[in-house]
């Protein structure tokens, strides 16, 4: 099996349970804590091109930093992508978490059914 990468934060209830599900399949993976080591914006766009997911898919709407730079009015656009990009490598909390990383596949690993990036 591929090794795995995890943007781990140990301190989200669903981001433990990600990081025992790897542990519990024996998947080699590595642990990333995105919040102290976080991804550059050409990471975090590789890594939503691999999930298939725009940038506000993948946003953590919650978070003060999302308030506090507006985001709720910011345009859902394919022009604003590198917008709400920068946002999310400047301001790590705004990741939503975990995401699993496998080869050319990523998933944010709070969905049901995330372990299908797991199977060969």
């Amino acid at each position: 099996m591929e090794p795995a990468t995890i943007w781990h934060n140990p301190s989200c209830s669903k981001s433990r349970n990600a990081h025992t599900e790897l542990n519990d399949r024996g998947v080699e993976f590595t642990v990333r804590k995105y919040r102290d080591d976080p991804p550059s914006t050409e990471e975090l766009t590789a890594v939503l091109a691999k999930a298939g997911l725009e940038p506000w898919e993948a946003c953590r709407t919650g978070e003060a930093e999302y308030r506090d730079l507006g985001m709720a009015q910011w345009p859902r656009h394919e022009s604003e992508r590198h917008r709400w990009i920068g946002a999310m490598a400047a301001h790590p909390r705004l990741i939503q978490r975990p995401i699993v990383i496998r080869g050319d596949r990523a998933v944010i690993a709070r969905t049901p059914g995330w372990q299908t990036i797991l199977a060969d």
